[in-house]
């Protein structure tokens, strides 16, 4: 099993690593909930570079947080998407939503 993370790196940045599913999504919401509030930055950029594999708790994880930046009054980008969240996106119709501006 691969282990899962989301971590603020030193630039900032929210980083998503590992398999996004329901085994990993409870724990990855509510630490990235809680970087995210903490974050200084005005934007939050979150790099989905290091996730191995994701199902639809992939793409819940990055509205939940679009949804937590939003009350915390910032902007956030989705960086380096991996194509299965992005064809996952495509089907459910989400691919303008997740769309960096």
């Amino acid at each position: 099993m691969s282990e899962s993370a989301v971590l603020m790196d030193a630039a900032g940045e929210l980083r998503l690593s590992g398999v996004l599913d329901y085994r990993t999504g409870p724990g990855l919401r509510e630490q990235g909930q809680a970087l995210i509030k903490a974050s200084k930055a005005a934007t939050v950029v979150v790099d989905c570079s290091a996730v191995t594999k994701s199902s639809s708790v992939g793409l819940s994880l990055l509205l939940c947080f679009m949804r937590d930046a939003r009350a915390a009054g910032k902007a956030l980008t989705i960086r380096a998407m991996p194509e299965d969240m992005r064809e996952i996106a495509e089907v459910s119709e989400l691919t303008e939503l997740l769309a960096n501006p």
